[in-house]
């Protein structure tokens, strides 16, 4: 058992790790082939910084272990709203535009709906197609919304901040002071490196699940979806201490949307067919709640205090109980 955990861990630092030089290289490749900078920012570095969540549940549902693949989408989305925002917001105030809040919210708000219903009816290839065909018009939609009325130097520079402030490793910033091939090696290293992480993540936290006798959904839920979601509590703390508020919110909120849109895509497509647990089925409307939970709370004043902040970690703290009781 000790020994599993441990590899598991493993698994999860080769994750991290790799994630980001995934997300560092191809942005840096999209720039230097000149590719627009709102495609970098809203495509690249938003799929990228997702790569974790839903390439271990991709390999978790090619493995038939459907429960872990759905705790890991589902506990990383319920993790973003209640654990990681509530700890941004005792550190201070999180404050957000109106727009935001119009816009960019209700998209990952009813993205996290999407996926939580189909879920609880049962991932299968079709319902993976549903939401592969949501996930491009979304992204389609991001990107209009990302260059509507901001010129290209503007997002430009967000993209760079965003992937300088994802970055656990001390990593150069001109990609023109490096070879042409070190950037699509760097990508392609990262992705192997992803994948090999996610594997080794997976087969042990599976194994533990069995000797512990748990439901894998459970696992999923606690084990593999704290340890995915620490890059972003990492890239949120960094961000609400530059006084980023509106980067923490678009963080979060846009690491749901994807998980849950494309996640849940790979998940449909390489589980076959999958009749969801009860624990799945209490996970799906917990999904719900905590998404609505925190876009009414940032609804009311454009912002959350520190009282709204124990509200949020409160929130996450019952959502074990109830699965639990499951």
């Amino acid at each position: 058992m000790v020994f599993r955990i441990l590899l598991a861990v493993a698994g999860l630092v080769v994750l991290t790790f790799a994630a980001d030089h995934l997300v560092l290289g191809s942005s840096r490749l999209a720039q230097r082939m000149q590719i627009s900078p709102v495609v970098v920012g809203v495509v690249v570095i938003g799929l990228g910084t997702s790569a974790p969540e839903f390439l271990v549940s991709g390999v978790a549902a090619a493995r038939g272990d459907t429960g872990l693949a759905v705790g890991n989408i589902a506990g990383s989305n319920i993790l973003n709203l209640t654990l990681v925002l509530g700890i941004a917001a005792l550190a201070g105030s999180v404050a957000v535009t109106s727009q935001v809040i119009r816009r960019e919210v209700p998209l990952a708000v009813g993205a996290v709906t999407l996926f939580a219903f189909l879920a609880w009816a049962g991932l299968s290839p079709v319902t993976g197609v549903v939401l592969a065909v949501a996930g491009v018009c979304a992204v389609l939609v991001l990107l209009h919304w990302a260059g509507q009325g901001r010129g290209n130097q503007e997002v430009a520079t967000e993209a760079a901040e965003f992937t300088q402030a994802t970055a656990t490793v001390d990593l150069p910033m001109q990609p023109s002071r490096l070879p042409a091939w070190f950037e699509p090696v760097r990508a392609l290293l990262g992705l192997a490196g992803v994948l090999a992480g996610a594997q080794l993540l997976v087969s042990n936290a599976s194994a533990i699940a069995a000797d512990l006798g748990v439901p894998q959904v459970i696992i999923g839920f606690t084990l593999v979806a704290l340890g995915t979601s620490l890059p972003e509590l990492v890239t949120t703390v960094q961000a609400q201490r530059r006084g980023e508020s509106d980067l923490v919110v678009g963080n979060l909120f846009g690491s749901n949307l994807f998980n849950s849109l494309v996640g849940g895509a790979i998940v449909g497509l390489a589980s076959g067919s999958a009749t969801p647990g009860r624990a799945a089925v209490a996970l799906s409307v917990t999904m719900i709640l905590t998404a609505g939970l925190a876009w009414m709370l940032l609804r009311r004043g454009l912002a959350l205090n520190r009282i709204e902040a124990l509200v949020l970690l409160a929130a996450y703290a019952l959502t074990m109980p109830l699965l639990l009781s499951t």
